[in-house]
């Protein structure tokens, strides 16, 4: 089968190069791709919203099969144009997309489903919020309502940081937001495929959204990550499928919008159990990148299986190895990265097991350069989170890259569960 990958960031790197090892697989496109996704499939330049172009395309090619990578082109109803001309597709429709396209939309299903989440508030207006916030107390969680590449979301803890948020992000003309309490606990991310009726369990991560050590600084679409999750013990995950994603399955097929593809659950492992932060309609990054490497299957018929309805005939088995990756990025990220460095030295990286999946990187004049934010995704597996963060660090050192950063203590509180010392 002739496949297609949206996307060109870490996360289709790590797909393209689970998707490759498939025996089902024929040809591998990507689209736009990367000098990463370039070592195993044919990159091609099209735009991922010029629908009846992707359409035209998969009808030249022979494409059987669709993955969608980002968010965007999902919200935007893309799998359901693809659907629509008989062609198979990884991830949900327009209508189930809006759970990670809109914050509201998913917490009024939570309210009438009785799925456990903080409490909240809808707002539309810069005086309405400042009153909901008021009435929360601080620290207080300001999270703009739609899509924001897991950035638009802010924990205030004091009034002014609180109220800067919200002047900030009702400059935009029709701004909406949700204001929410902030729940105290440990953070875990939960991922399940499903076909709309049947859910396949498909492994945990826990990812470290601060852009600096500690967990300090502004937010950012991640720094890093490691798998499984142990926090997030069997029970636990019993306890957020059965509570929180089989309803939300259940509920978006009762009204006719059945979510396939993989469901992400941003949990908060609270005192009085799980509770739904957010969800995402794709895979994470850097999850996907830690989640890839430690699956022992075949990716294609996973994938496949959620769009034909048969995830019921179909398992996913595990490496008992942890992974972990450490994100390397542009120097001024989050904020305005600096574009155009040299990267040298990743195959130095990987000599030593080590995978690096690449994110913000361009060629030009012959050389890998920097074309983004976060830059590379450096993975390691081993048996212990320590030994997987040492290991991945070895290969950041290998990494010759004079314009970009990496934090220093991915996967810290798992190494000091463990007994370890983190770097």
């Amino acid at each position: 089968m002739n496949v297609l990958l949206l996307g060109s960031g870490g996360r289709e790197h790590a797909l393209a190069w689970k998707l490759v090892q498939s025996p089902g697989l024929t040809r591998l496109y990507a689209a736009p791709g990367n000098p990463g996704i370039a070592q195993h499939a044919e990159c091609v330049d099209l735009s991922l919203a010029d629908h009846r172009g992707l359409v035209d395309f998969c009808r030249s090619k022979h494409i059987g099969f669709v993955v969608i990578g980002p968010e965007a082109p999902l919200v935007a109803g893309l799998a359901d144009n693809l659907r629509a001309m008989g062609v198979g597709v990884f991830g949900p429709g327009k209508v189930a997309a809006q759970l990670e396209g809109s914050k509201g939309f998913t917490k009024d299903l939570c309210a009438r489903e009785n799925i456990p989440t903080a409490r909240y508030e809808r707002v539309r207006a810069l005086d309405g919020a400042r009153a909901v916030i008021a009435e929360f107390g601080l620290p207080v969680v300001i999270k703009a309502d739609g899509l924001a590449a897991g950035k638009g979301v802010t924990i205030a803890t004091t009034a002014d940081e609180a109220d800067a948020a919200l002047v900030d992000l009702f400059r935009a003309s029709g701004a909406e937001a949700v204001i929410e309490e902030f729940l105290e606990g440990e953070e875990a991310s939960l991922f399940v495929l499903t076909d709309g009726t049947h859910l396949l369990p498909f492994g945990s991560a826990q990812d470290h959204k601060r852009v600096g050590d500690g967990d300090t600084g502004p937010n950012t679409g991640g720094m890093g990550a490691y798998s499984p999750a142990r926090v997030l013990t069997p029970e636990l995950e019993a306890r957020a499928i059965e509570e929180i994603v089989r309803p939300t399955v259940a509920a978006m097929a009762r009204v006719g919008h059945p979510f396939q593809g993989v469901l992400y659950a941003g949990l908060m492992l609270t005192a009085d159990g799980p509770k739904l932060i957010e969800y995402n309609a794709r895979f994470g990054d850097p999850e996907c990148e830690v989640l890839m490497p430690r699956l022992d299957g075949d990716l294609l018929e996973l994938m496949i299986a959620t769009d034909k309805g048969t995830l019921d005939r179909v398992s996913a088995g595990w490496r008992d190895d942890v992974a972990l990756t450490v994100v390397m990025a542009a120097n001024g990220y989050p904020g305005t990265p600096a574009a155009g460095g040299t990267i040298d030295g990743i195959a130095a990286a990987e000599a030593d097991g080590a995978i690096v999946f690449q994110a913000g990187t361009a060629a030009r004049d012959g050389a890998l350069v920097a074309a983004g934010g976060r830059v590379l995704a450096v993975t390691a597996c081993a048996p212990t989170v320590a030994e997987a963060q040492a290991a991945a660090y070895r290969a950041v050192d290998a990494i010759d890259f004079p314009t970009g950063f990496a934090r220093r203590d991915i996967g810290w509180r798992e190494v000091a569960r463990e007994g370890g010392e983190t770097r």
